[in-house]
């Protein structure tokens, strides 16, 4: 009886630490400070003042207003700070609805023959703001199963295929079409 006893409390602790790590481990989060953090180190042919021009230009493409979004521009150091805010719209039954707006941090940061991007801090801003690494514990009292992991997805989505997308594709240099002389 006792081992039977053992055996269950064994398979339900096992039970708990998985259905607590479950939404976590599909996000990134860093270790050190427990945010969601998308970061990405991408190779790319250039020198470090010429990624930093590019970053800069694609800031012009990307922000509708980009002198607003950046608080930093550090050519010398290559590093590019901002923050931006995207918004939180979820698809219910063929109907788009509006959650709130999502702010986050964002850096760019251009070395020779490389660039590094970082969006981190998300917070959803409604009446009050909320972290969304809130949305990563499975075990909170108020979880949503249905919405919060919906809510991530957008934020993920965001981050991979909007933003970060946009980034490296804008990064590639332009081939250089050399005239042809006659």
């Amino acid at each position: 009886m006792k081992k039977l006893l053992i055996s269950l409390i064994i398979l339900f602790s096992a039970l708990f630490s998985w259905a607590q790590t479950e939404g976590t481990d599909a996000f990134p989060v860093d270790k050190k400070t427990k945010l969601i953090t998308f970061k990405d180190v991408v190779e790319e042919e250039g020198t470090k003042d010429e990624l930093f021009v590019r970053a800069s230009e694609w800031l012009h493409h990307y922000f509708k207003q980009p002198v607003y979004v950046t608080n930093v521009r550090d050519a010398a150091s290559g590093i590019i700070k901002g923050k931006h805010q995207f918004e939180l719209f979820i698809t219910d039954d063929d109907e788009k609805r509006r959650i709130g707006m999502i702010k986050y941090y964002f850096k760019i940061e251009c070395r020779d023959g490389r660039y590094r991007y970082i969006l981190d801090n998300f917070v959803l801003t409604q009446a009050s703001k909320f972290p969304c690494e809130k949305w990563l514990d499975v075990t909170a009292p108020n979880y949503d199963e249905e919405m919060w992991p919906l809510y991530l997805e957008e934020i993920r989505n965001y981050a991979l295929n909007d933003f970060a997308a946009s980034l490296k594709e804008y990064m590639v240099p332009e081939e250089e079409v050399e005239e042809e002389e006659w």
